[in-house]
């Protein structure tokens, strides 16, 4: 009884949050630098932050994550970071000889009011970045928004830096991705080069966060997007935002600095949403969608059809990143289970009404909370009222599971107690048919657990 203090009365909390269902905005950043070939993310504040989002991101990924810190000692939080900042520079592009240099700010940073702008500039005006090299830098204060904010301001200040418009449009289409594993952005890249459509993704953290293993350390792996194709991306012919809270920002600048039209889409997670991102590349590409993506679709109805009896009106608790979250809840409607309980620790006004949109009107008992206050207590207090078949997030809803002895699907950032999250792609009809497989065998080992000698069954 790891969490027995819990308790089924909700008591109205304004000032307190117990167990937040999100991390910090520099996390989120630090991730999508790392979808950048190349780049070597630094963080501006104290070595403490810097050193938790490294280990974060390790224990997620279970790869070595680089990246550097401007290292505030007292001094810099009362005088400024901007020394700090400049020698970091200079050493980095001397000792670690990156194609970009990629800052983000921290709580310290932003609180005593550090100008980095000024503070790249500076350097570059000093000389401190060589020829060909390159610095960014995007704002990240920790004490508002979830690292699924820093992420989306990470990627638009790729566009901001980097896209540009020469006049000559491109046969080629831009996809933003929302904050998905590395194995899913190669999902995307796979589905695109079976439809034949030429595409640019990025961040891309494939081949990056999920390098193969050489016998040789490449301190820049040879995946993430590179800067050559950033710089294109002003000349696509039009953009896909996959998941609008990490990436509609990106497109909206893109279309401002460049005038390339963007869509908006869920990120193409379970059946309804990888059907509308699938007709929406066909259509922005000019291209067909072939026999085998139709093929991979047919085969998830197949396991649909053949299991629904283990699926219909399950009731299922989520929590996580709103982008996940939102068509995750449309694919579990779509299986005839029922989502009852929905907490996403990011902020945003329209969040209620976009899950309400997913479910279709077929749970009308929902109940959805996000932003302050959307905690992992609160979702434990309603599954103590009414108890839930399925729990679906990441490692730390491994408690509730216990305690409730509710199934578990680990999925989400960060999981950290499993492996094989990286690998195995949750988007597209592949993903969906990964992630319904992982739903059964969640639901069916606990009737197998369960179940009286009687009715234990060889074939089920």
């Amino acid at each position: 009884m790891l969490l027995r203090h819990t308790t089924d009365q909700i008591t109205e909390r304004e000032a307190l949050t117990i167990n937040p269902a999100k991390t910090c905005q520099p996390i989120g950043a630090m991730y999508a630098a790392l979808g950048i070939h190349g780049c070597l993310p630094h963080s501006h504040g104290s070595q403490g932050c810097c050193s938790y989002h490294r280990s974060a991101l390790t224990r997620h990924y279970r790869e070595p994550v680089m990246a550097a810190t401007s290292s505030f000692t007292e001094g810099s939080s009362v005088f400024g970071g901007q020394a700090n900042l400049l020698q970091a520079v200079k050493t980095i592009f001397a000792v670690y000889e990156p194609d970009i240099i990629s800052v983000h700010t921290t709580c310290l940073s932003e609180t005593i009011g550090d100008d980095v702008n000024q503070i790249l500039a500076k350097a570059r005006e000093e000389g401190l970045v060589p020829t060909g090299k390159y610095l960014m830098y995007c704002n990240t204060p920790s004490y508002v928004g979830s690292h699924v904010t820093g992420y989306s301001n990470q990627v638009a200040a790729m566009v901001k830096y980097f896209s540009t418009a020469t006049g000559k449009k491109k046969n080629q289409v831009n996809i933003i991705c929302g904050w998905v594993e590395p194995s899913d952005m190669r999902e995307i890249k796979r589905i695109a080069t079976e439809m034949q459509s030429k595409i640019v993704l990025f961040p891309d953290t494939s081949d990056v966060l999920d390098a193969p293993m050489t016998g040789k350390h490449e301190f820049y792996p040879k995946g993430g997007v590179t800067i050559p194709e950033l710089t294109s991306t002003g000349d696509s012919k039009f953009t896909l935002a996959l998941g609008s809270y990490g990436t509609e920002d990106a497109a909206i600048n893109l279309e401002n600095k460049c005038k390339v039209k963007f869509d908006v889409l869920d990120l193409p997670i379970g059946i309804s949403a990888t059907d509308r991102f699938v007709f929406a590349l066909s259509r922005a590409a000019g291209v067909k969608v072939p026999s085998s993506i139709t093929d991979e679709r047919g085969r998830l109805v197949d396991i649909i059809t053949d299991m629904h009896k283990y699926l219909f009106q399950k009731r299922v608790a989520l929590y996580g990143d709103p982008d996940t979250l939102i068509p995750l809840a449309e694919f579990l409607v779509d299986l005839d289970m029922k989502p009852v309980y929905i907490i996403s620790g990011t902020p945003g006004k329209h969040f209620e009404s976009q899950i309400n949109h997913a479910l279709k009107g077929k749970v009308p008992e929902v109940k959805v909370k996000n932003g302050e206050r959307a905690d992992m207590y609160l979702l434990h207090q309603w599954i103590k009222q009414e108890s839930v078949d399925l729990l679906i997030g990441n490692t730390y809803g491994k408690y509730i599971a216990r305690d409730e002895n509710i199934p578990f699907l680990r999925l989400g950032f960060p999981t950290l107690d499993r492996v094989g999250h990286s690998y195995q792609p949750m988007v597209g009809y592949a993903g969906a048919t990964n992630t319904l497989i992982r739903i059964l065998n969640a639901l069916m080992d606990k009737i197998d657990r369960e179940s009286p000698e009687e009715k234990f069954e060889l074939v089920m």
